[in-house]
């Protein structure tokens, strides 16, 4: 197997908004066991959705490096290779700590089908369908049981593991790994608004050196 460095991205579109740590809390508690695993996996570890769907136990391969290798395509839904990618291509993600758990304890309460965490609710031998977290989605915000921001879709959970590594000074470069991308542009790009080194912070580091 080689390691996966980057894949095709598309960031969020005008006026798709990314969730504050806040709303993610109360966005991962507003359905069943399944929505929160899939909240969690794309919040904390910058999944895709069809990757978060097909999770698999097997491959934590330390207590904080999650192998992504495969996801449930949205067409044959059927696990697949990633997207845009061959088989046995894969990329290294950071596994929080809460998000171990969260897996350790989905799998504790529903047991696994050869290391798979998530399949169909009425077919034990089927991966997990897109649909199922769609429809999830559309349920709580047309029930409006939390508050999600105006034009977020289940994608800008995504966007908010991309937002959090930069806004705490994770290295673009490793970030662009751990999300796919094809490159460290596109990540520039995309995400360039929660990077510190923003405008306003340049400006206050360079007053401090004429002030020398």
């Amino acid at each position: 197997m080689r390691p996966l460095g980057f894949g095709v991205e598309s960031g969020p579109e005008p006026g798709e908004a990314v969730p504050s740590p806040a709303q993610i809390r109360d966005i991962r508690t507003a359905d069943d066991d399944t929505f929160r695993l899939v909240t969690d996996l794309m919040s904390g570890c910058g999944m895709r959705n069809g990757e978060a769907l097909a999770v698999n136990i097997n491959t934590i391969v330390a207590d904080d490096v999650h192998r992504i290798t495969e996801h449930v395509n949205q067409t044959t839904k059927t696990y697949a290779p990633l997207k845009h990618r061959k088989a046995g291509d894969y990329r290294d993600i950071p596994l929080l700590t809460r998000i171990r758990n969260s897996v350790e304890s989905y799998t504790d309460t529903y047991g696994t089908v050869d290391g798979y965490l998530l399949r169909h609710p009425r077919d034990l031998s089927r991966p997990m369908p897109n649909r199922h977290i769609a429809n999830q989605w559309k349920q709580i915000k047309n029930n409006r049981l939390v508050q999600i921001p105006q034009g977020m879709a289940v994608y800008g959970l995504r966007h908010f593991f991309a937002s959090n590594c930069l806004s705490h000074n994770l290295p673009i470069t490793d970030v662009a790994e751990w999300m796919g991308h094809r490159n460290i542009d596109i990540t520039f790009k995309i995400y360039r608004h929660p990077m510190p080194g923003s405008i306003g912070r340049a400006a206050q580091v360079l007053d401090l050196g004429l002030a020398a």
